[in-house]
């Protein structure tokens, strides 16, 4: 099987390339060969590669500057998908397509289901939800797997390298303490990925979701980011977390209150339940003193 990873210069794809190995030939491709932005790019490359599966790890990820760069995200996020369904319906390829907590508005008091009405906040948000909707529109030969506050050992920017980046130089660091969702490690859902390749038939074709299981604020994942990197000797400064609201922190793209994803129904694909959120992250941070 020929597999076309895009995006490989993500966090995701870092982790997923040398698993999808056990699966097929990977060519896993940047924007340098594969600009997302650009919709002939995208067909050139399937014309090219000719693959039997797509793994679409890239996205415009920047949720902030997404409110100012609407046209940029929108062609990453929104149109992108799309054209690597449409291609995939004519070459007979099959799609997985990586999406975000961030199509729901957090409105909610218990985790969201695939089924639930989407209502996203923000210009990323609403990128999103409009790549899952061309998705669907060009076929049905995709699996569309949610996910939610992705940290893995190969990005720079995400929440816990940035917690351990602040710690080393600070005494006291503030963190939003009323915005709840499930962290994720990208190895966990690099693994369910790999997992779900085999199984790709017309029957589990549709959208998924899948986070690591436990739910806690921003500020709970700080305090267990802190005691575990403590444990493992890392050099840390800080003192003290102090929790804050997000009225205390604005930003410039709304973000949702409540994001728990329900992972039912991709764990009986799976056949067992995510790993906790705090297990993910004692291996990360185990694998980053190594």
């Amino acid at each position: 099987m020929k597999i076309l990873l895009a995006g490989s210069g993500g966090q995701l794809a870092q982790e997923l390339q040398p698993i999808l190995l056990s699966s097929g030939e990977v060519i896993a491709v940047d924007r340098t060969r594969l600009d997302l932005s650009q919709s002939e790019s995208i067909r050139e490359a399937m014309a090219e590669i000719q693959p039997d599966l797509v793994v679409n790890a890239g996205a415009y990820t920047a949720v902030d500057k997404a409110e100012s760069e609407s046209e940029l995200a929108n062609a990453v996020n929104g149109i992108a998908p799309g054209i690597f369904a449409e291609e995939c319906e004519k070459l007979g390829a099959n799609l997985i397509h990586i999406s975000t907590d961030y199509v729901f508005d957090g409105s909610q008091g218990s985790p969201y289901l695939e089924t639930d009405s989407t209502h996203p906040l923000g210009t990323y948000a609403k990128s999103k939800l409009m790549g899952e909707e061309a998705i669907r529109k060009a076929g049905n030969r995709h699996i569309i797997i949610r996910t939610a506050w992705v940290y893995g050992n190969a990005g720079k920017g995400n929440f816990v390298k940035t917690m351990l980046r602040l710690g080393k130089d600070r005494e006291e660091i503030r963190v939003v303490a009323d915005q709840i969702g499930s962290p994720t490690w990208t190895a966990d859902l690099a693994d369910a990925i790999s997992q779900i390749i085999p199984q790709i038939k017309p029957e589990i074709f549709g959208t998924y979701q899948y986070t690591n299981s436990g739910v806690c604020s921003w500020y709970d994942f700080a305090i267990a980011i802190f005691e575990e990197a403590e444990k493992l000797g890392f050099p840390l400064k800080v003192q003290r977390v102090v929790p804050i609201t997000t009225a205390e922190y604005p930003t410039p793209a709304k973000r949702p209150a409540f994001s728990v994803l329900s992972s039912v129904k991709i764990s009986a694909i799976l056949g067992t339940h995510p790993p906790h959120w705090r297990q993910g992250l004692r291996q990360m941070l185990a694998r980053e003193v190594k």
